[in-house]
């Protein structure tokens, strides 16, 4: 019977890795347009049999990835988006998707989906936070699993992240370059790593342009609720001129809770806040935000899955998507009182 030929026979004829073989013959990113011409031609000389084709001859079912998340990611906007990505690069490529919620119950008993449990999937894509140790069971499975805007030290997987830190530097950068230095920060950092990175990468700028926080303005437990963040408004003893909000919901809130306190926003205290949700785009003023491209989330996950099949003892990868400052009416030079 005749050798079937592999993406390793084409890298060695060619001396060039297999993950370059990989890239140049499913048209992705990080090989030269010279090499991926040069990939596909000796491919199909030497008789190459593309995966898509091998199934089909082979009457394969096609691949089936699963989709879950908790109940409440499920229920928000933002999350919504994401999945909506994740769902059409899915199907782009001719996979079945199965899609189930996870609710409290299921989370702390440590219930997977049955087609997780029964290993009826090839991959797992999770959406955001359920709990380390949930996350943990999906990975004994020895299913391939990519996290999405999520990650931990202890869950061996592959991830695709937002760069959190170094979109809330150029945040806080731009309050700084508008001559604030009193910039209060609002955000709950035990709720996920992504808050805790934006905290981070707010306290860098301050410490990058010789600003000392200060504590009486770090609220690092915000809850996202109206009548509290009023509060913490209403008890500071002085006012900061700024403030830098973990997501838009805090952002709307603080906004807001400003204006009823007596403060005019822009004209006496800036407000930028991340997400560049629907709030920041409804705010009166329009708030200055971090815009995140949530369809690239989608593209990236399946992508890095696909990668994994392929590459099954490579190092787990965590890959970041950049950001970009969306400059609104809700930022001004720091006011001269």
């Amino acid at each position: 019977m005749k050798k079937r030929v592999t993406m390793q026979d084409i890298a060695d004829r060619l001396n060039i890795s297999k993950n370059s073989v990989s890239q140049a013959l499913r048209g992705k990113e990080g090989v030269s347009e010279e090499t991926r011409e040069l990939v596909k031609r000796v491919a199909k000389e030497m008789g190459y049999e593309y995966p898509a084709s091998r199934a089909k001859s082979r009457g394969k079912p096609p691949r089936q990835i699963a989709l879950i998340a908790s109940d409440r990611t499920f229920s928000l906007k933002f999350f919504g988006e994401i999945y909506l990505s994740i769902e059409q690069e899915a199907l782009s490529h001719g996979m079945k998707l199965h899609i189930q919620s996870v609710n409290n119950e299921q989370k702390e008993r440590l219930l997977l989906p049955s087609f997780i449990e029964e290993k009826q999937v090839d991959g797992v894509i999770v959406l955001s936070h359920i709990s380390t140790e949930y996350i943990q069971q999906i990975v004994k499975t020895g299913i391939p699993t990519v996290l999405v805007d999520h990650h931990h030290p202890n869950i061996q997987a592959d991830a695709v992240l937002t760069n959190n830190r170094f979109g809330a530097y150029v945040a806080v950068q731009h309050l700084l370059e508008l001559h604030h230095t009193d910039i209060a920060f609002v955000g709950d950092v035990n709720y996920s790593p992504s808050y805790q990175e934006r905290y981070e990468g707010y306290l860098l700028a301050l410490k990058d342009y010789g600003v000392k926080p200060n504590e009486e303005w770090m609220f690092c437990q915000a809850q996202e609720d109206e009548t509290v963040i009023a509060g913490y408004i209403r008890e500071l003893k002085r006012q900061p001129t700024a403030w830098f909000c973990v997501n838009d919901g805090l952002g709307f809130f603080v906004s807001t809770g400003l204006q009823q306190y007596g403060l005019k926003v822009p004209d006496d205290v800036s407000v930028c806040s991340f997400d560049n949700g629907q709030l920041s785009q409804i705010a009166t003023p329009k708030i200055t935000t971090v815009d995140i491209d949530l369809k690239r989330y989608g593209k990236r996950a399946v992508e890095l899955l696909r990668w994994r099949w392929d590459n099954p003892n490579e190092p787990f990868q965590e890959v970041l998507l950049s950001t970009k400052l969306i400059k609104r009416e809700s930022t001004a030079a720091k006011p001269t009182r």
